[in-house]
């Protein structure tokens, strides 16, 4: 990733709406593509999700960075973890509905796709739906899906939009 980072703190506790926040902050911001958006769960006394940014240039950054603050939000250099969740990145946009596993590592920044409970990369004709919802996380450098095997065959990523709460039918 490149040095030009900086991450916000928010009193958000969900993933769910943190994304909702970073997706609108990013579209306020007019981030341009190269761009990458990120959550980070922050543990501790109060637990909450941050937000970072890691933009192209040092104007871009310098630009949200006063932007972000104007805001009221509490702005750091950096990422406040080396294992954000991806949210907004190259050609996160043109991962909808079904495609292969070669296409997703073509058309996005993502670096490689794992499969729970198996060893390797899956092969890049492997068929994967995503339900418009793809999220990578930062592995050692690079952004990695993780993904399961669904019906017929295909994989679908890991987490999902909609997530079935624990216990709900209890």
């Amino acid at each position: 990733m490149t040095p030009h980072a900086i991450w916000a703190d928010t009193s958000v506790s969900a993933l769910r709406a943190a994304d909702h926040l970073l997706l609108a902050l990013a579209a306020e911001l007019a981030l341009p593509e190269g761009t990458f958006g990120c959550t980070h769960l922050v543990r501790g006394e109060r637990p909450r999700v941050a937000l970072s940014f890691t933009l192209p240039s040092e104007p871009l950054l310098r630009t949200a960075e006063e932007r972000l603050t104007a805001q009221g939000y509490e702005v750091r250099p950096g990422v406040p973890d080396e294992v954000g969740r991806a949210v907004v990145y190259p050609g996160a946009d043109a991962l909808n509905g079904t495609l292969t596993v070669g296409e997703l590592l073509t058309r996005s920044a993502i670096g490689r796709v794992t499969v729970l409970g198996t060893p390797g990369q899956p092969p890049a004709g492997q068929t994967l739906v995503t339900h418009g919802h793809v999220r990578p996380q930062w592995q050692g450098g690079e952004l990695v899906l993780a993904a399961m095997p669904a019906v017929g065959g295909t994989l679908v990523p890991f987490e999902v939009a909609d997530p079935t709460p624990c216990c709900a039918d209890h």
